[in-house]
């Protein structure tokens, strides 16, 4: 090839010189097309963050500060002390140690119980056929429609009369709540934990069954290590949940000693002219560590459990 040849094809029309052309995919973009592809998604994640964190960041703020109303929080970290914090545990009417070892040995047995069962029932569902097995699983989904707060007068009347006849599981045992939160304990727990044990193959249980293994050993031996994952999340969620749950504790659980930190907690700003907001905000700071750390533990299971489960089988 000549000369001539090979500066002809390296010059694109209109160049001097023998000057490559650049390609148009390694110009740079402008801001305002970067943007319009990408960059409004970053703006929108900001101001999402913003809006969760600013709450957060208020009620912290409010804990530092013992000035004892939320009105003089309005400027965030204007004043930081333990006051509050000092307070919240010197207070022999409002036992606050108490009130945080009862929500965690109640969530922490509520939890563990809810999961186990939860688990039965999805074995039975997912591996077993029987008559009305799908209307029941129907039923369980349908009833969750109507929360255990509309049965708060009948539970009051049935532990009231359990009083008479078992006093440790009446009303003001802590006994008597679990058993109450147990009673809800399946629902979409269970039908959560059933797509789960579908993506299970049941060959595994065949094979284990051919070697003589029961449904029990299958059970704890084969499925529930498979299942860890949707076992977390669960647990997880009914923790969360109990550790929050303020309206049945508080008619069931009456001696402060044996109240949960929802309850507890209430009774700061629950009486008119002697509210302590301030004390109120370092309680809540401090009912969130168990249920943080919690998540940060258990995350790793939680974007896999809740995206199998909520497969149909």
């Amino acid at each position: 090839m000549s000369t001539e040849t090979s500066t002809a094809v390296l010059t694109g029309p209109g160049e001097s010189g023998g000057r490559p052309v650049e390609p148009a995919t390694e110009r740079r973009r402008t801001f305002g097309a970067w943007f319009r592809e990408k960059g409004w998604r970053h703006l929108v994640g900001v101001v999402t963050t913003l809006f969760a964190i600013f709450p957060l960041l208020y009620v912290l703020s409010a804990a530092l500060n013992s000035t004892g109303t939320m009105a003089g929080s309005n400027v965030l970290f204007s004043r930081i002390d333990v006051g509050n914090f000092e307070q919240l545990f010197s207070d022999p009417n409002r036992p606050f140690g108490k009130w945080f070892v009862n929500t965690l040995v109640i969530g922490v047995v509520t939890s563990a119980a809810t999961v186990f069962l939860g688990a039965l029932a999805a074995y039975a569902f997912s591996r077993m056929r029987f008559k009305g097995r799908r209307f029941s699983l129907l039923s369980l989904l349908v009833l969750q429609m109507f929360p255990q707060l509309l049965a708060v007068v009948a539970i009051f009347l049935l532990l009231n009369f359990i009083t008479d006849v078992v006093p440790w599981l009446g009303l003001g045992s802590q006994v008597g709540l679990i058993m109450v939160y147990l009673g809800g304990a399946l629902g979409v727990n269970t039908y959560l934990m059933y797509g789960f044990f579908n993506t299970i193959p049941a060959s595994l249980d065949e094979a284990a069954r051919i070697d003589g293994a029961s449904h029990v050993q299958v059970f704890f031996t084969i499925i529930l290590p498979l299942v860890t994952p949707i076992l977390a999340v669960v647990g997880l969620l009914a923790f969360i949940g109990l550790s929050s749950e303020f309206v049945i504790a508080s008619v069931v659980l009456t001696d402060p000693d044996s109240q949960t930190l929802a309850v507890g907690l209430y009774s700061y700003v629950g009486q008119q002219r002697s509210e302590n907001w301030g004390v109120f905000a370092a309680g809540a700071v401090l009912a969130a560590v168990p249920v943080m750390a919690l998540f940060l533990y258990l995350q790793k299971y939680i974007v896999h459990g809740l995206a199998a489960g909520s497969v149909k089988g």
